[in-house]
This record gives C-alpha cells, sequence and structure tokens, in this order.
C-alpha cells in the first residue's frame, strides 16, 4: 500500500456528522476500533454540497490496508466512515467543476481520515481529489483502478522518472499495489524484475510481463545479477529493505519508498554517511499526498489507463469483488492475506 500508518491518538474514530434532517444514506461507520464487529451499518445524514467540493454517488471503491489501519486504530486520524478511493457519479457539484451525472474517481484528500470516506451510498470531496473517468468499463473494473493505479503511476514516472529500456526493480510485487505497477512498468517497455517471498507466486508476475522473479530477501543487492547497474527500484516493502535498494542502483539511479510490507519498524539509528550509497537518490510518495499543492489528481492520467485497460493493453480485473453487505468478509481476507490482487466494493 501507500499511505502511512501513523500511531493512533485517540480512541474513537472521529464523528463527522452532517446536520440533523434532510435525506439519509446507508453507511459502514466504524463503532470504536477493533477487529470486524466495529464495522457497523447505520443511517446517517447525507453529505450536502458545498462550493468547492463534490457529492459523489458512490458505485464502488477499493478495498485498501489504510482502511485496516484506520479500524484498528493504528493511524493518527481516522473519520467514522472509512474508505480512502471511490468511483461514481455525481450527484451535486455546487461550482461547477464536474457536470452533474458525469462519472468520476475520487481518493484521498481527507476521505476516510479527516472527513466521511467512501464506505457509504454517498460521499463528499474536494473538486482537487475527482478526476472524470468516463468509460464503458464496469464499476468493478473502475474501481480498481484510482488509488491503486493512480499511486503507481506516480511513483513510476514522477518519481522514478521510468522510461522504455530501463531497468526496474519493484520489491513486494504480488500485491495490488505492485501488481499495478508491473503492469504500468511494462506497458511503458521497462526491464522489470519483480520479487516477492513466496515462490509460489513467481508465475504470476511472469505472466503480468515480469522478466523474472527474485526471493524477497533483506540483502538482495548482494544476490542479485544487475546490481550497480539498476536504474530504478519501487521499494513497497519499506523500511527494512530500501537501503538495501539504495545499494544495488547505478550511479545516479533512484529508489522510490511507497510501501510497508514488512513492517512499520522505523530504520534503526540510520546515518546516511554509514548506511547510503553514495550518488543515487532516495524517493518517497505517499498517496495522501494526492490533492495537494503541486500534487493534482488531474496530473495522472486516469482515463488514459481506463481507456488502456479498456483496449485490452492493461488487465484490471480485481481479484474479488464484494458487495455493500459483505465489508467484514472484506476485511477478513484482506488481514489474512488472502486477496491475491485488488479487491473492490460494488454498489447496487
Amino acid at each position: 500500500m501507500s499511505t502511512t500508518p501513523k500511531p493512533a491518538i485517540s480512541t474513537e474514530p472521529a464523528v463527522v456528522r452532517e446536520p440533523p434532517g434532510g435525506p439519509t444514506m446507508r453507511a459502514i461507520v466504524l463503532d470504536g476500533f477493533g477487529g470486524l464487529d466495529v464495522l457497523t451499518y447505520t443511517d446517517i445524514p447525507k453529505p450536502r454540497p458545498k462550493d468547492g467540493e463534490v457529492v459523489i454517488r458512490v458505485k464502488g471503491f477499493g478495498i485498501n490496508h489504510a482502511e485496516m489501519h484506520m479500524r484498528r486504530g493504528e493511524w493518527a486520524e481516522a473519520a467514522e466512515v472509512s474508505g480512502i478511493e471511490c468511483v461514481g457519479i455525481v450527484d451535486a457539484c455546487p461550482g461547477g467543476e464536474f457536470p452533474t451525472g458525469a462519472k468520476v474517481a475520487a481518493l484521498m484528500g481527507g476521505l476516510g481520515r479527516t472527513i466521511n470516506g467512501s464506505y457509504a451510498q454517498f460521499t463528499r470531496i474536494r473538486a482537487e481529489n475527482v478526476a472524470l473517468i468516463e468509460s464503458e468499463l464496469s464499476w468493478d473494473q473502475l474501481a480498481a483502478l484510482p488509488e491503486t493505479y493512480a499511486t503507481a503511476w506516480t511513483c513510476l514516472f514522477r518519481n522514478l522518472h521510468l522510461t522504455a529500456g530501463q531497468t526496474v526493480v519493484i520489491r513486494g510485487a504480488t500485491s495490488s499495489f505492485g501488481q499495478a505497477a508491473v503492469k504500468l512498468a511494462v506497458e511503458e517497455g521497462a526491464r522489470v524484475i519483480t520479487t516477492t517471498r513466496n515462490r509460489e507466486r513467481f508465475g504470476l508476475l511472469m505472466s503480468l510481463g515480469a522478466e523474472r522473479a527474485e526471493r524477497e530477501r533483506p540483502d538482495l543487492s548482494a544476490h542479485i545479477a544487475e546490481a550497480k547497474e539498476i536504474d530504478a527500484v519501487l521499494d513497497l516493502v519499506g523500511n527494512s529493505t530500501i537501503l538495501d535498494s539504495l545499494d544495488m542502483l547505478r550511479r545516479g539511479g533512484t529508489a522510490c519508498l511507497a510501501g510497508w510490507l514488512g513492517g512499520l519498524d522505523p530504520i534503526a539509528d540510520f546515518n546516511p554517511l554509514l548506511q547510503m550509497a553514495s550518488c543515487v537518490n532516495l524517493s518517497f510518495f505517499g498517496s495522501f499526498a494526492f490533492g495537494t499543492p503541486g500534487f493534482a489528481l488531474s496530473d495522472v492520467p486516469l482515463q488514459d489507463i481506463a481507456d488502456t485497460v479498456r483496449h485490452g493493453r492493461l488487465d484490471a480485473t480485481p481479484s474479488k469483488v464484494f458487495t455493500f453487505d459483505q465489508i467484514r468478509e472484506a476485511h477478513r481476507v484482506m488481514e489474512n492475506g488472502e486477496a491475491a490482487g485488488k479487491m473492490v466494493v460494488v454498489l447496487d
């Protein structure tokens, strides 16, 4: 995943309620922090449109590890309604940034953190965090795109500046984020080497277009044949491997840290003078930056990505599709590592 869990600072989710009265909607709310049972269904007021914001009728949303950390209370911020991304139809947009009835995608910008998120029939978000995504793709396919593909695209082409013919190592490539990055890098014409802890997943990664898969290990740079010749590393394993990722780069190469599949423990006593390779670049990206100055969601070609999927050059089929009433099962599958790719929820 692409967002950074932080220590919990509250024992209860932040209540972000609309004023009483008016229409209501069905939502999944956090009844405190904890296990699957804190995900509860209730009716709450439908969000009211405000200038500079968009109210979206949610048609589908992806399931993300960030929402698991929010549910557990492991995040510094967690709204009562979780969900950091969605696709749907514009229900209201007072500022006119998007036409009513348009298909759109939305992600981050406080969704699920400081404002109620996408685990509901409607959500309201800043216009800066919304993008048109007109497409004939089904809602389940569209729901698999926003967070995963926007983040993977940004890491590859804004942080790593990946181009055709370059060699990129993607560590933690069997995650939904990793698989999206592999597909995008292959589509670009890069040479893609992947890693996974599970040898049984080698075939999956090869089927995505990777040149080969390596067994993930903390000292991979000492065992990979291309060490000191690699142009870029997208490290989704995290703090436990990022220094090793820097060690395998060529002079002027870049490693982008964007995930923590290996855990959240910090790098102990990090001293660049003693631990960091010379003449290489360390980069970071967290998807919570989308919508902030310099990180407009419009920078990401989500429409082009959707078109590439529609034309069959990119497979964005979700690994599992759940109904709105199956949110606890979706979280159970995610928590147990059974997802095998991007999971989505589709609303009727």
